[in-house]
């Protein structure tokens, strides 16, 4: 069975470019973001990297930790930085683990148990392992996408669902294209009348959709 929303995440002991790290000890309080890729050195995925490193400054405000994932070496990794930063422009600061074994891939249910890495392999024998996983401050998985190896993830989007994870935490519901400022929905769970000692004014659009302003 595969990981789903919500379930806890494995606290595997990684290997990464930054030392040994134990993924719930290494997340501790903050939120957690896990982007894996099929090889190092491969086009999309340095374009990705460098997409992730230019963000740190939005990924420090919003009190989340970003973490690489491929299935090639330390030292590869740390060569391949040399690229993501020359193309980028920014520093690539965050780790990468090195999943040569595959125990992160499947564990993230990203490739099935029976995998393996062939001799002379290529980015296809990996390809499914492309996928973006976003961890809460209580270890568990609050949403996952899962791209092909031709389709640039679209990091923005990240940041934006980022936000309306980090906003539903606090009892709300995001609707379609929300960024923040922008109003919140009510959960349909609670009443009107608990709706309005919580947040005061609301709108009724409909009797099951109704729209207030975000909390602080």
């Amino acid at each position: 069975m595969g990981l789903r929303i919500n379930d806890t995440i494995p606290d595997l002991t990684v290997e990464t470019d930054h030392g040994t790290i134990s993924l719930h000890d290494w997340i501790g309080d903050s939120w957690a973001i896990l982007f894996s890729h099929p090889k190092d050195f491969t086009p999309v995925c340095t374009t990705e990297f460098g997409a992730v490193a230019q963000l740190a400054d939005e990924w420090a405000k919003r009190g989340t930790k970003v973490i690489g994932v491929s299935v090639d070496g330390i030292e590869d990794h740390k060569k391949w930085k040399g690229d993501i930063e020359r193309v980028s422009g920014a520093e690539a600061g965050f780790p990468i683990i090195a999943d040569a074994g595959l125990e992160v891939s499947k564990a993230f249910d990203m490739l099935p148990a029976e995998a393996y890495l062939p001799d002379g392999r290529t980015p296809a024998d990996s390809a499914t392992v492309r996928s973006v996983f976003i961890i809460g401050p209580d270890k568990q998985l609050k949403l996952s996408m899962t791209y092909p190896m031709t389709v640039g993830r679209n990091f923005a989007e990240i940041v934006r669902a980022l936000d309306g994870l980090q906003m539903s935490a606090k009892g709300v519901a995001t609707p379609a294209n929300w960024v923040p400022g922008e109003d919140v929905i009510i959960p349909p769970t609670v009443s009107n009348e608990d709706a309005k000692a919580k947040f005061g004014t609301f709108e009724t659009v409909l009797p099951y959709l109704r729209k207030t302003k975000a909390p602080d």
